[in-house]
Formats: structure tokens, sequence, C-alpha cells
């Protein structure tokens, strides 16, 4: 572990721990590990941690690694489902947690093994043992757009490579102090906020979700948000874009902006040009960034003297090239691969998004391939374009884009709050001024309900599933259809 000797490196509600102290820590809870698991016998086994974010996760992380396990963080958003399934798919009968209740619900509590800080580690029932690629060192299971999650297995020279690459860009930006505002179980705050953070000798803070306005999935309190910024005086922060969009609404209607902020990194789905200036005009500097978790969390990232439009260049230890059909291919440290699947060829990872490299050699994204929709005028569009628009304006929350063989897009819109229709109007054609005719939202329909996991429109970490919106909607859309364009219902889809 690298870190600054005269900085803390970890800092809570509860005090900070400095750089020995966190050296210490690692080093006892290693320790103790190596006597209570199978006599020593910790390399290859598979730790789960479950838990809130704090100073105590992100010691447990340190000391798996160290004792050369392998660590599978669970998201405390999952349902306890798909942690079953995660537990099961790995091989898992060692859980570590916050919450002994949900140990207890998961079948993990038959012995207490150890406690650091708020954090136990039980055993359960022994488990079939699992085959995974060779040098894993951390599973990440991403719902996707399905119930079940999928198990990416990471090497620890891959995180490494991504983690370092990022503190280059850290110091070079003189970032002293990262806020965490996502999930620790979230790749993207665990190597590019927490990992990154700590190798660029920078101090880690780590309170507990509510603490900075996150609850489950996909719920924000942003005046806790502006609250926790303004109380710990972040150089940078890692956000979801409607965290950035929920920012800049908060801001624009009149409450105080952060102050002090060298980078707000945003990633997690595509953002619109017009959020990030936005966001910069009242002083965040936001910067968009790519990357997937094949890869180890991010590929590529702005910097806030780039323009909006592009997601940044990528990363040192990576090269991106395009396929014939515009797939972005990205090759670097391998992926050991999936659980349970054959191992992946040697080859550039293919990452299913379509995009370009400008001039400056800085990477766009514009969509993914199976979510391409051609219009009926042979028009190709992505929808998470003219979503990002959208997504853009305060006034909406969630929305979903169609228009396959279809001579206009339409969108199904759940809005923010109690907001007019005449509101929800004027949002939609303000996103339709910046995009060409062919990205245009021609027919808009309000959604009845927000899209949740509790009526099957979203997963279990909130990402919606198109399908079953459409499902859900699309009879309506054919009716829209019909009055607007003259299109037959039966053949809309």
């Amino acid at each position: 572990m690298s870190v600054h000797t005269g900085l803390p490196s970890l800092i809570g509600p509860q005090g900070e721990f400095d750089a020995s102290a966190v050296r210490r820590r690692v080093d006892a809870l290693a320790s103790r590990m190596q006597e209570c698991i199978e006599d020593g016998a910790c390399a290859g086994a598979v730790i789960a941690l479950l838990a809130d974010n704090g100073k105590d996760w992100l010691i447990a992380d340190r000391a798996v690694r160290q004792v050369g396990a392998v660590l599978l963080p669970l998201p405390t958003f999952f349902t306890d489902d798909q942690c079953r399934h995660a537990l099961h798919a790995a091989g898992v009968s060692l859980l570590m947690t916050d919450d002994p209740l949900r140990a207890h619900r998961l079948g993990r509590d038959e012995d207490s093994l150890l406690t650091s800080g708020r954090l136990t580690l039980f055993r359960g029932p022994a488990q079939p043992a699992r085959s995974l690629p060779p040098a894993t060192a951390k599973i990440t299971f991403t719902s996707g757009t399905t119930g079940q999650p999928k198990g990416v297995c990471l090497s620890a020279n891959q995180l490494a490579a991504v983690s370092g690459s990022l503190a280059g860009i850290a110091r070079t930006l003189g970032i002293r102090r990262h806020l965490c505002m996502l999930p620790l179980a979230v790749l993207l705050e665990n190597v590019a906020g927490a990992d990154t953070a700590w190798l660029a000798g920078a101090q880690c803070i780590v309170p507990p979700l509510a603490e900075v306005g996150l609850t489950g999935s996909s719920r924000f309190d942003v005046r806790v948000a502006l609250g926790a910024i303004e109380r710990w005086q972040p150089d940078s922060l890692i956000l979801l874009p409607q965290m950035l969009t929920a920012l800049v609404a908060a801001v624009d209607a009149g409450l105080p902006a952060p102050r002090g902020l060298k980078l707000v990194a945003v990633g997690g789905a595509r953002v619109s040009p017009d959020l990030i200036t936005r966001a910069r005009a009242l002083g965040i500097p936001a910067c968009e960034g790519y990357g997937l978790s094949e890869a180890g969390s991010v590929v590529a990232l702005n910097l806030p003297d780039d323009p909006p439009g592009a997601v940044g260049r990528v990363l040192p230890h990576l090269t991106v090239s395009l396929s014939a059909r515009g797939e972005i291919l990205v090759d670097g440290p391998r992926l050991p691969g999936y659980l349970g699947a054959p191992a992946l060829p040697d080859a550039p990872f293919p990452t299913g998004d379509i995009g370009h490299l400008d001039a400056e050699g800085r990477l766009h994204v514009t969509g993914r391939l199976k979510h391409q929709i051609i219009t009926s005028f042979g028009r190709n569009v992505s929808p998470e374009w003219p979503e990002a628009e959208l997504l853009a304006a305060p006034e909406i929350a969630q929305v979903v884009v169609f228009g396959e063989a279809q001579p206009a897009l339409s969108a199904v819109i759940v809005p923010r709050g109690d907001i007019s229709d005449a509101a929800l109007d004027a949002a939609v054609d303000a996103a339709n001024a910046r995009l060409p005719d062919y990205a245009r939202i021609g027919i808009r329909l309000r959604a009845d309900a927000p899209f949740s996991p509790a009526n099957g429109l979203a997963t279990d970490n909130g990402r919606v599933r198109r399908d079953a919106v459409w499902a859900h909607y699309g009879e309506r859309l054919a009716v829209l259809y019909a009055h607007a364009y003259g299109v037959p219902e039966h053949v809309v889809s």
C-alpha cells in the first residue's frame, strides 16, 4: 500500500486513522484472518464483504488482499436473492458484514470467526469449490439488465494499473482529499475513488452512505449531499449522472454551490454535454468518464480543461481500437474471465459500445450496439444520446427512448416531482433543440409511475429494463404514433 505518511489516510465521522494506524489495523486483521481461516490457508479463499461505507470496509479490503484471498464485494442494495446467487456462484461460505441479521438470512452466521471495528466475519455451511480464472483477486457482480447478476473476475495487476493511471491524474490536479459518494462495493468508487486516493497520497473520506445523501441504489438527497461536501471540503468526487443533475438543479434553485472542488468525475451512464457545461458554469468541475467492470472500472476520463462532448483520453495503461462496426475494443491488462464461463480469447475486449476517436485522441461513446434504433428514414440512433439530453433537465427523473422503424423517436418519461405537463413538454422541447432532427423526440408519454424493481421496470440496482418498459407502454405508444403519423398500430414495435 502506497500512502503519504504525513496525512491521515482514512477519515470518517468518528475520527481519522493516519497512515501508520491504517497499516497497523490492516496488518492486525490480516494476521487474524490467517489464524482463523482454515489454519491460515487464505490464499485463493473467497471472502464476501457486505457492509455500508466506512473505514472498516477499506481496512477489510486491504487485509483480504494482503493474505492473498479473493474479495467479493456485495452492494447493500442487492436483494437477499441476488446476494445468495453471488455467494453460491462464487462458492463462498465466509461473509464479513456489519449486519448480523442479514448474515443470518443469508445462512452465513454459523461461526463468528473475528470482529474488526463494526464488521464481523462469519462462516456458513461449506460450499462446493468453484474454479476461478487464474489470477482472480476480486469478483464484482453487476446486475446488468436482468435480475441475476453476473460475476466478473478481476486481477490485482489489472486493478493496480487502473488506480495507478488515475493516481497520476490526481497528482497532476493536486487532489489531496477524496470524498466517497458511491458505495465502496461498486467497483468505480472502490478502485477509481479509494484505491486511487490512497495511491496518490490523498486523504480518503468514507462516511456512511446516508451521510452523503445516498440510500439504496438510486435515492439521493441533494441537500444532505451538499451538506457533506461543505463539511468535508473534498477536492474530488465521483458521481452518477442523476446525482450531478440533482446538484446542478439545487444550485440553480439557490442552494450554495460546492467550494474548492478540483474534479467531479461522472460515470455509470452517458452524460449530456449541456449538463457538464451547466455544472462548470456553477463552479462544479464536472468531467465525464467512461469505463466498464471488465476493464477494472475506468477506460477514459476527461479533465476540467477539456471541452464536454467526449468521455476523455484513454488511460495510459490501455489502448482502444474500433471494429468495422464501430464497436469499441479495449486492450491492456487482461480480464481473467467470468465466473462459470469458458476462458476468454487472447484478444482486445469487445465492449458492446459504439463510438469513435477524434483528432485530439479523445474517445466518444455514442451508444450500445444492441440498443441501436434504425428509424423508418434509415437513420441510426443510439437511444442513450437523446436520453442523456432529456436527463439533463431537472424536470426529468427517468426516460426510455424507442422508435425502431418509426418516422420519429418516442420517449416514456418519469417526471421529477410534481411537474406539470406544460413544464415537461418545455423540457423535451429544450432537449430537442440540442439534437438533430432525426434524434428528436416526436412522441412523448408520461409514465404512470417511476421505473422500479417493485413494478419490474428496473433492476435492483436501479437500471431501467427497456424491454419491460416497452411491454408496459408499447400499446399506448402505438396509439400515439397512429394519431400523430398515421402509422398502423399493428406495425409499431
